[in-house]
């Protein structure tokens, strides 16, 4: 027998005032298929005002160089589903070596063909960004994959004229591998890769929990710390023209990020 028996449905005629959804803007997130971070890290970044909205492009482990670049031909789809109808005020695409295999331009070009208009960034340009808004030149490197993958990452800094001082890999093909990375050996290979010479640290890749210990490594190192989840939010709220301070993920934070 259905529960509703002898019961109709009746229209609640209750007056409300609704409350906004994202008062102060929406943020599509473009994530891999395999990444079991970046929404949780962005999240933990983000002021609460600011909805992110997620989509997941396909993709399969290991993460290679040829992986990389075949990824992004689902890019215009996924940037598709991302609300329907309605929009959002920035793109991400959170991937920093998909974005060094395919590159900067490539990536906002074919999230501009699912959400023709939209500000785009990445985490590659948005630490370019990052690095310049903190005076840094001479940068050290830290990143979670395979070699060949973290020497295009290192190319994709270098060729957006910084010097590179140290680059240390980890030597991991999967996601899942690069997230179970504790954070506080993070910070321990941020230190190990440091010297004098260095002016910023640099630890790429949305997949790992790099962004929670920047500014302890700050404090520690005496000089910035960029991480690719900081930094993409950082530039974020600069595209969307946000004004309220962002505390507690380094001293990024303490300089206005570009506008355009």
């Amino acid at each position: 027998m259905s529960a509703l028996t002898g019961i109709k449905p009746e229209l609640a005629n209750i007056s409300y005032k609704p409350d906004p959804v994202a008062p102060s803007g929406r943020v599509g997130l473009i994530t891999l298929a395999t990444d079991f971070n970046s929404e949780d890290d962005l999240r933990r970044i983000l002021p609460a005002d600011i909805g992110l909205f997620t989509t997941r492009i396909a993709n399969a482990n290991p993460i290679t160089v040829d992986s990389l670049r075949a990824m992004a031909d689902d890019l215009p789809r996924a940037a598709r589903t991302i609300l329907p109808g309605f929009g959002v005020d920035v793109a991400i695409f959170g991937c920093t070596s998909g974005t060094a295999v395919n590159g900067s331009a490539r990536i906002e070009a074919l999230i501009n063909e699912g959400m023709p208009g939209c500000r785009v960034t990445n985490p590659l340009l948005a630490s370019h960004n990052a690095l310049q808004a903190v005076g840094a030149q001479k940068i050290a490197i830290v990143a979670p994959y395979i070699l060949d993958v973290t020497a295009t990452v290192a190319h994709g800094i270098a060729d957006a004229g910084f010097e590179l001082t140290n680059v240390l890999g980890f030597g991991l093909e999967n996601d899942p591998d690069m997230t179970a990375i504790p954070p506080d050996i993070l910070m321990a290979a941020a230190i190990k890769a440091n010297s004098d010479d260095a002016d910023a640290i640099f630890i790429s890749c949305t997949a790992i929990r790099a962004a929670e210990i920047a500014q302890r490594t700050e404090q520690l190192l005496g000089k910035p710390v960029i991480t690719s989840n900081q930094a993409l939010i950082w530039h974020a709220l600069g595209l969307m023209n946000y004004q309220k301070p962002v505390t507690g993920f380094g001293s990024l934070f303490d300089h206005t990020p570009p506008t355009a």
